[in-house]
């Protein structure tokens, strides 16, 4: 029978996939989830757009300038930030990456170069390969209007370095993806992830103490970290092009290849780990036990003053699941490390904000500490995944549910609240009693109001989260755009209260303006959540199909 099937080439099964995802998109455009989902991505598409012509023109400019000037070496100026946001951007903005998992298609008899391909393929869809590619156009631009004869030349120098950081990307996602794969490492990569982020925050205050020091010193700093920086991709492209433009054809051509070197060692180690997802590999994180442990007694569960025994269930099933995950703890000192960052960065400085207002640093930490509840209020069922049978097929209502996980990031909220008081009093002052009381009220308008708009879009816009995937996207288009929306709007309020309230030297007036629109925000907050169950009905096909696709 084999004989009777001709062999199916790569270029066949390439066509297939490309003809599969466009089916996928444009079957998606009859609902209005789908046409919600096309009009963000085209207004995120401009924005980019925006960034990337923006960029490349800054970037021909500068190109030009250094080639013409005989300076080709800094050129490595322009690709380190290039490198960097290339591989960072990818992590930190997962709301704006679309990467479909490309495991899907090892269902289907696809042959491994094809999956390889589709795998880098996919990986150029991204957001960043997009914008530093467009970067790069109009680096290579500058320095074809500097140099003409050194355009060739420069063109495959810049498409090997992009090609570089491709890879290196896919190769990051591919392996830490295997290490998703079990809860152990998964919980480990996490807070790694989240103390790297931390780490971010420190190179202002690195940078301030750099400052502060002797030129000397700062000078041999420098004269070490230049020789390492050339044997990396970005330093290797600098080189090749400028030595060529010094007419050092050996040498540039000896950078070129150590820079194809680099590309090809970081293409053999994705090669290993997508040669192993091509071969089924199943990294199950469930093993069955030897023995079943009897328990003597059960444990019952917990209450809640005034709320149905429903409620307290789901509650405690939310403080639990999120009391196992170490990011998510970590998250919990976000908002006092970011005070202690402004404590001993330039933020501390004379004549800056903080150090002219340090009552503001209360209200400050209290919206940050609800903003990186967002992820969380914004895709109530996203960490549910198939669970959400269980819920219809429970004789639980919708609204309680929903309430119960409200009541769950509410918790969390007032936690944070308490402890960047407590980090407020200690690194600043204790804020005075109007300013306290502004910041609850505006809280009390913030809260209920995404609760409120993350309800509804949990309902019309879910979006699974899987915890063994990285880098892409954790919540759909649409949710990003109206979440942002939200928070400008909330922000806008809150700024202009404060600051109405600063003229007058008077802050119970931004009290009793933010008090004014918490009623606003409660109510609507209790008119949806009254809708809740028949929105759920509605919408239930929605809500299942997204979240329990494979």
């Amino acid at each position: 029978m084999a004989e009777l099937s001709p062999p199916i080439n790569t270029r066949s099964q390439l066509a297939a996939v490309m003809r599969l995802r466009w089916l996928l998109f444009a079957h998606s455009l009859r609902t209005t989830r789908g046409k919600m989902e096309l009009a963000s991505r085209i207004l995120v598409g401009i924005a980019f757009a925006i960034g990337g012509l923006g960029g490349g023109s800054a970037l021909a400019f500068g190109a030009w300038y250094f080639v013409s000037h005989g300076k080709a070496d800094y050129l490595a100026l322009f690709l380190w930030p290039m490198f960097v946001f290339w591989q960072v951007f990818p992590v930190m903005a997962t709301a704006f990456t679309n990467n479909p998992d490309s495991s899907d298609l090892l269902r289907f008899p696809l042959g491994y170069r094809s999956y390889f391909l589709v795998r880098l393929a996919y990986g150029s869809m991204d957001p960043a390969t997009a914008l530093c590619s467009m970067w790069l156009a109009g680096m290579l631009l500058g320095i074809g209007f500097a140099s003409p004869t050194l355009l060739p030349w420069a063109a495959l120098v810049l498409l090997a370095f992009a090609l570089v950081n491709l890879l290196i990307m896919q190769m990051v996602f591919a392996w830490v993806e295997r290490w998703l794969a079990q809860r152990r490492t998964r919980e480990i990569m996490g807070v790694l992830f989240i103390l790297l982020m931390l780490s971010f925050q420190l190179i202002g205050p690195v940078m301030e103490h750099f400052d502060k020091r002797s030129s000397p010193e700062v000078r041999r700093l420098v004269e070490l970290l230049v020789p390492v920086q050339g044997v990396l991709p970005p330093g290797l492209a600098a080189d090749a092009i400028a030595q060529l433009a010094r007419a050092r054809f050996m040498v540039g051509f000896s950078s070129f290849l150590l820079l194809c070197a680099f590309g090809t060692a970081i293409g053999y180690f994705l090669r290993l780990r997508l040669r192993a997802q091509y071969r089924g590999e199943n990294l199950s994180e469930v093993a069955a036990r030897a023995t079943l442990r009897e328990r003597s007694s059960f444990r019952m569960g917990w209450k809640l003053p005034g709320f149905p025994p429903s409620v307290a269930a789901v509650f405690e099933k939310e403080i639990r699941y999120l009391a196992r995950s170490g990011p998510m703890l970590l998250t919990l000192i976000m908002p006092i490390f970011m005070l202690v960052i402004f404590r001993l960065g330039p933020m501390s400085r004379q004549g800056s904000f903080f150090a002219r207002a340090p009552n503001m640093a209360f209200p400050a930490a209290a919206g940050y500490a609800l903003l990186i509840l967002t992820n969380l209020v914004y895709n109530n069922f996203g960490g549910d995944a198939a669970g959400i049978q269980f819920f219809y097929a429970a004789p639980v209502r919708f609204s309680q549910i929903v309430l119960a996980k409200n009541l769950t990031h509410a918790a969390i909220l007032i936690v944070e609240v308490t402890f960047a008081w407590t980090a407020v009093a200690y690194l600043y002052g204790p804020p005075s009693l109007d300013i306290a009381a502004a910041t609850l009220a505006a809280l009390l308008f913030a809260a209920p109001l995404n609760f409120t708009v993350g309800n509804l879009l949990s309902i019309y816009s879910p979006k699974k989260l899987d915890f063994s995937t990285f880098g892409r996207q954790r919540a759909s288009q649409t949710t990003v755009l109206v979440s942002l929306g939200v928070q400008v709007f909330i922000v806008g309020a809150g700024v202009g209260a404060f600051w109405l309230a600063r003229s007058y030297a008077n802050f119970w007036i931004a009290a009793f303006l933010m008090s004014a629109l918490a009623a606003i925000s409660l109510t609507a907050y209790r008119l949806v959540l009254k809708r809740i169950d028949r929105l759920a009905m509605e919408q239930r096909e929605t809500l299942v199909a997204e979240l329990c696709r494979a």
